[in-house]
């Protein structure tokens, strides 16, 4: 009888400790938050014309290797002048071309960018690059005789909030009306920074950087980590792609999620899921792209888009 009572406790801790674990496991992949955002999501009948509907989307080029390069890409970002994508290499730093279909166009070299993690089109010919380590967001100029890009000769804004080694800055975004620079963290802790005056456009113009930071907001997004950020113009929604949740979510205006793209197997057409989702964008029909370790590239688009 004492053996029966001593393996009914036993049997009784072991089922509370793995309860626990559960608790816990769910708590730090915000599983949770996610289950009651996809219960909203589910008993919702109506979405705002504007509203981007991630889930909607169909994988249409899944998982195409990158021809030509050594290093894993990071970022990724829609030039619409030139109708072609841009990212970054960091080990060997180079600034990389790609067609619409994920073919190399052509690379630029970077000298002096140290860990170049992401990349943001401005205007025409304008862009940001990111040093995630330094904490420094650098501005470049690009034509089609560009080779190289050198970090000392370009302006340079380093903004060294909450450092953390390589959980720096992760994923840029501009919205080009508001003039706002997006900046993601990608965690300890984990923000999405608005920053205003970066780059500045007017050289006449005195040299003036605003900061927010949104903590509220970002308190909300039950993702794990940040790994890059897309402003839609048409919408003023942000786009968040997650790595470790293997999750893209589209926040409205007040930064409130109301729509997400899952990356795992078997989800929007996907056969397989996502390794490590690096960068997205999004060109001026909609058509999502995104960049994946090792040198993998996707395309998704709504069907009868």
């Amino acid at each position: 009888m004492r053996d029966h009572f001593t393996l009914k406790r036993l049997l009784l801790g072991f089922a509370v400790l793995a309860l626990l674990s559960l608790g816990l496991f769910a708590q730090e992949y915000r599983l949770f938050e996610r289950a009651w955002f996809n219960l909203q999501q589910s008993g919702k009948s109506l979405a705002a014309e504007r509203d981007i509907l991630l889930s909607g989307y169909q994988v249409e080029i899944e998982a195409k290797v990158i021809e030509g390069l050594d290093d894993d890409v990071s970022a990724l970002t829609y030039d619409p002048d030139r109708n072609s994508l841009f990212t970054v290499t960091n080990q060997k730093a180079q600034l990389i071309e790609l067609s619409l279909d994920g073919e190399l166009l052509r690379r630029i070299d970077l000298h002096g960018f140290g860990d170049a993690e992401a990349v943001e089109y401005i205007s025409k010919g304008l862009y940001v690059i990111s040093d995630e380590r330094r904490q420094r967001l650098i501005k470049v100029w690009v034509d089609d005789s560009t080779t190289e890009l050198h970090a000392d000769q370009a302006q340079q804004f380093s903004l060294s909030i909450g450092r953390n080694g390589n959980k720096g800055f992760e994923g840029l975004a501009y919205d080009s009306a508001g003039q706002r620079l997006f900046v993601a963290k990608e965690r300890d802790p984990m923000r999405i920074y608005e920053i205003h005056g970066f780059p500045q456009r007017d050289p006449q113009q005195p040299f003036a950087v605003h900061v927010v930071d949104d903590q509220q907001r970002d308190a909300g997004l039950f993702v794990r980590d940040l790994s890059s950020l897309q402003f839609d113009e048409r919408s003023g929604h942000l786009l968040a792609l997650s790595d470790e949740s293997r999750l893209v979510l589209e926040l409205n205006v007040e930064g409130k999620p109301i729509s997400s793209l899952s990356l795992l197997s078997g989800r929007n057409g996907l056969k397989r899921s996502v390794p490590q989702g690096e960068g997205i964008a999004m060109d001026n029909q909609g058509v999502l792209y995104l960049v994946s370790e090792p040198n993998l590239f996707y395309r998704f688009k709504k069907p009868g888009a």
